[in-house]
């Protein structure tokens, strides 16, 4: 009887997923049914949703994402995102396709302030591509770029994705902080190199400029300075033992302001810095009590156990299990949100990695970048439609985005399988630090 109440509520939350309703509801709803099927008892089925929503939302470290996602949007409307840019590309000057280069470079810093993919698309599209279309860079390769160089914002610590999954995990969001930070410097430089061999190999796509050294104005150094100081903080403070995440958090948010208000920022638009944060970050905290709901349903039933014996007992290699996940997660990918597949998979792909031996870490990395992909992968690609809304050029279509973003979609994966294959990547960090 287990097996058939788990395949039911799965079924549910299938079924209202491609109705459309909103994965939170959607999980709540699955596992109130669930647990019902199990009990018999509604008043019990009430009872232990209730409970699990209590101890999800009175974990501390949730605070943890509100925080940093309001350094974020601070940061961002301070315009610190176009001074770091403009810093990048003085520094990179002499470099093919320095545009280029200085938009990954930029998104790189950049994500360890924002945390969030959606909002480094959004300030590249607006900043990074009026600047190489005026430098007639080639349409696709610049959107191409800007894209798939946004990723880096769920990898690079702060990253929303890395804390739900710790938080999911019970693991340490230390350690995956620490554990990020080695892939998201390779991918950013893989991302780099890319760039630097395309503008070599064919200049037509991203024509030499003028040395033009302008200096930075005082605004611009402040922002962009501030915004490497600002990571050194929360990163180093979290490396250094100083702060716990959820400190660290804090500190950001905090130097995020002093940023912002040196920058000549004012009262309405912190206001609306913490409004947007705010509703950023709702919807991301009733997943994840959804979630607990869930991943409570499935230790109930049995259904987390059955699963990883189903697998081990399979006489699957190691290979052909982690080929599976990463195909599921494709797939959701191209259809819903990252959060929502983090949600809906990992309290069933999490124990049974384990139970093969995978470095949890390095499997936790692996994860979050096969699902980075997905932010690229039709007929969704959240970030390809955060292009489309806000870039500044009416002519661009989701194909040239779709096309542009292809090589960082087969890179995010080669990444992803460098992880795994060599889990010190991942690993060595949290290993020597914490």
């Amino acid at each position: 009887m287990g097996l058939d109440i788990i395949i039911y509520a799965l079924l549910v939350l299938l079924v209202l997923t491609m109705l459309g309703v909103h994965i939170g509801i959607a999980l709540g709803i699955s596992s109130m049914a669930g647990v019902y099927w199990l009990t018999g008892n509604v008043d019990v089925a009430l009872s232990v949703i209730s409970s699990t929503s209590y101890e999800a939302i009175r974990d501390h470290s949730l605070a943890i994402i509100p925080l940093f996602v309001l350094m974020g949007e601070i940061i961002n409307r301070s315009g610190a995102g176009s001074d770091l840019y403009k810093a990048c590309d003085r520094a990179l000057r002499r470099i093919p396709g320095r545009l280029a280069v200085a938009t990954v470079a930029g998104n790189t810093v950049f994500a360890a302030v924002s945390g969030v993919s959606i909002a480094s698309a959004a300030t590249f599209s607006r900043i990074a591509y009026p600047e190489m279309q005026k430098a007639g860079y080639d349409k696709r390769f610049a959107l191409g770029v800007i894209s798939g160089s946004a990723c880096l914002g769920m990898l690079i610590p702060p990253s929303i994705l890395l804390i739900v999954w710790a938080i999911l995990s019970e693991a340490s969001v230390g350690a995956l902080f620490l554990g990020g930070i080695g892939p998201g410097l390779v991918l950013g430089l893989t991302f780099a190199a890319y760039c630097l061999i395309s503008a070599t190999l064919r200049p037509s796509i991203a024509p030499a400029m003028p040395d033009n050294d302008v200096a930075l104005t005082r605004s611009a150094i402040i922002g962009s300075v501030g915004i490497i100081l600002l990571v050194l903080i929360v990163i180093g403070g979290i490396w250094g033992g100083i702060f716990t995440p959820t400190e660290a958090a804090g500190f950001g948010a905090l130097g995020g302001a002093l940023i912002a208000r040196l920058k000549g920022m004012h009262g309405d638009a912190f206001l609306e810095a913490i409004y947007d944060a705010g509703r950023t970050t709702a919807p991301i905290m009733f997943m994840l009590v959804a979630g607990s709901m869930y991943a409570r349903f499935m230790a109930m039933s049995g259904g987390t156990n059955l699963i990883q014996d189903m697998f081990l007992s399979s006489g699957m290699s190691v290979f052909a299990v982690i080929a599976i996940m990463t195909l599921v997660w494709l797939l959701l990918g191209a259809f819903v949100d990252s959060i929502s597949v983090i949600l809906m998979t990992l309290p069933i792909f999490f124990p049974i990695a384990m139970a093969a031996g995978i470095n949890e870490t390095a499997f936790a990395i692996y994860g979050i970048l096969v699902i980075e992909a997905g932010l690229l992968t039709p007929p969704v690609g959240i970030l390809i439609f955060t292009v489309k809304a806000t870039v500044p050029d009416a002519a661009v279509t989701l194909k040239d985005i779709f096309r542009g973003a292809l090589p960082y979609w087969l890179l995010i994966l080669g990444v992803a399988l460098l992880t795994l294959s060599v889990p010190q990547l991942a690993s060595w960090l949290p290993t020597k630090m914490l």
